[in-house]
């Protein structure tokens, strides 16, 4: 005879429960979500920001095991960070930096180099010095962008290094494998950070998106993050890009 189960008979523990997740960029927005989030499943994390106040509140909300204040570009210090961190860890999540929206033609020499290899040059060394301390099966998660596939002039280098994520993540995956490696790429997400690239448009960028967006709604720090928590706990899933943007490259 068949019986039936509900979801509350059946339970679920927490999914991360006993596990370290570090948060490269996790004083604010998609990185502090993810950090709550993760905490709420019952994992240990660690977050690393640039601001010493702001990151000291984010430790505090998250209760998170430590912190550590520094610039992710300053690889100097970022190599110390991964030194000193106690091991094993299970994921490791890259938010730091943000779009540089200006014309390459435009830039001294050594302002576009230092903006070509930002986001990549930031997410190699962090692969180089996590390798040895994640666990097998366990991720690194990068963070892009989808707003950079749509080729347009003065976007040369945004567009250049949205192209450059996806491969960059796949190779990864390979190279540090059984660590899987696994490339997230939001569109708009309503957070600090778009608060301050758009300054007083940032309703007038809400309302459009509210209106326009097949989802009918502005996507959210959380979204993101539940996409992370997935992407840690799915280990079947490496070398992938995940685009987050609530249809937006469909309008």
């Amino acid at each position: 005879m068949a019986t039936s189960t509900t979801g509350a008979s059946v339970g679920r523990g927490p999914q991360l429960l006993g596990q370290t997740v570090v948060v490269i960029g996790g004083s604010a927005g998609i990185g502090l979500e993810t950090a709550r989030l993760a905490r709420g499943e019952g994992a240990e994390v660690v977050l690393t920001g640039r601001n010493p106040e702001r990151l000291e509140q984010a430790a505090r909300d998250v209760e998170a095991r430590s912190s550590a204040a520094f610039d992710a570009n300053d690889f100097a210090s970022l190599e110390s960070f991964f030194q000193a961190l106690a091991t094993p860890i299970d994921h490791v999540m890259v938010t730091a930096g943000a779009p540089h929206y200006a014309n390459p033609l435009e830039m001294a020499p050594e302002e576009a180099r230092h903006d070509l290899g930002d986001h990549l040059l930031q997410a190699l060394e962090v692969a180089r010095h996590a390798a040895g301390k994640l666990r097998p099966g366990g991720a690194l998660l990068l963070v892009g962008g989808t707003g950079g596939r749509r080729i347009a002039r003065g976007l040369e280098i945004i567009n250049s290094v949205t192209a450059a994520m996806p491969a960059l993540a796949a190779s990864l995956a390979l190279e540090l494998a059984p660590v899987r490696v696994n490339l997230i790429a939001p569109g708009f997400v309503d957070t600090p950070l778009s608060a301050s690239l758009l300054g007083d448009d940032l309703d007038r960028r809400r309302d459009e998106l509210r209106a326009t967006l097949p989802i009918g709604r502005v996507v959210g720090p959380g979204d993101v993050a539940a996409l992370a928590v997935h992407l840690m706990t799915n280990t079947a899933i490496t070398g992938a890009t995940y685009d987050i943007d609530g249809g937006q490259q469909l309008l």
